[in-house]
């Protein structure tokens, strides 16, 4: 049962969901740094799916999100733009290798896949900081969170990846 795929990626949809409505929207560092952990529900998501569906799940986890968050559906804006644009940032980290039959990230460097992640994290705040401020006079608040709130996300993140991550299919 735990090596069937669908109920795994349920599983992670739903403990990602949790832990960040739970845990890591009430961490405020440093008045402004709210970890977005759910980011590596699009980082773990298997590679060679049906695509309609991902993008239908990376709305739904940030439209959930959002219900618990009361965020006005920035994270659901936001997670399904990640669905959107992730095989861009896969053939950009991982060249044209990743088209192939038999891409596994277990053939990719540690390097790609960090870079992978950080550019899922980067992207998600993007969106997610522009739209919630919305206004081009608060630019340096904007770059701001950006970069700290990707920093914290980009640490938790690798930690949570070492640590509860299988070998990726």
């Amino acid at each position: 049962m735990s090596n069937n795929p669908i109920f795994l990626n349920g599983l992670r949809f739903v403990l990602l969901v949790l832990a960040q409505v739970m845990i890591f929207n009430r961490l405020n560092f440093m008045g402004f740094i709210n970890p977005m952990i759910y980011v590596l529900f699009f980082y773990w998501y298997p590679i060679k799916t049906n695509r309609p569906l991902f993008l239908f799940l990376g709305f739904l986890l940030g439209f959930v999100i959002d219900m618990f968050s009361d965020t006005m559906a920035l994270h659901a804006m936001a997670g399904l733009t990640l669905a959107f644009v992730r095989p861009v940032v896969m053939r950009f980290c991982f060249g044209a290798n990743y088209e192939f039959q038999g891409f596994t990230f277990k053939n990719t460097t540690r390097i790609q896949r960090i870079t992978f992640l950080l550019l899922l994290i980067v992207l998600q705040h993007i969106v997610f900081f522009t739209f919630e401020i919305l206004s081009f006079t608060h630019i340096l608040l904007i770059l701001k969170k950006i970069l700290f709130t990707s920093i914290a996300t980009l640490f938790l993140s690798v930690l949570l990846s070492s640590l509860f991550a299988r070998e990726y299919d």
